[in-house]
């Protein structure tokens, strides 16, 4: 694989774990933090700190832009082995938050990389997915079919 895409697959993978940590629940991830053993000491960069975003949105998806409202969202960057951990999430969670940091920086680490994805990455995505599924069987349970019968006169 050429360097170019090796690189974006690892960006795009990495995205993709952030996204999971940022979605799960605070309490969850510490457990799985605990159980897993992995180290919780990182220098902190920045933060944890909360702040608010302004979201926007687009009339009819494709609009012109406008000012939904407002979220509140909690930052963290820490220093781990000379690498630089980043998250943010929803909410006010700062240990959370933290967290998902120090995960990040352990995460890019080739040595640490399987062990964050088998014991933090993997169990939150299956959480996820399993909230996904039952998600949309309640909606699929509540989807009402219309259609229009003939009546043969015509």
């Amino acid at each position: 694989m050429p360097a170019r895409q090796a690189e974006a697959t690892e960006q795009m993978d990495r995205r993709a774990a952030m996204a999971t940590l940022a979605a799960a629940p605070g309490a969850r991830l510490q457990a799985l933090w605990r159980d897993a053993g992995l180290p919780e000491a990182a220098q902190p960069v920045r933060g944890p700190e909360t702040g608010l975003v302004t979201l926007r949105g687009r009339t009819g998806g494709g609009g012109d832009p406008f000012n939904v409202g407002e979220a509140t969202v909690t930052r963290a960057t820490v220093r781990l082995d000379g690498r630089l951990g980043h998250a943010y999430a929803l909410g006010t969670d700062r240990d959370k938050v933290r967290l998902a940091a120090i995960a990040d920086a352990l995460w890019q680490a080739p040595e640490h990389r399987p062990a964050i994805e088998k014991n933090i990455l993997a169990p939150l995505r299956a959480a996820q997915q399993e909230a996904d599924e039952r998600r949309q069987a309640e909606t699929a349970a509540t989807k009402v079919d219309f259609f229009t019968m003939v009546r043969g006169e015509d």
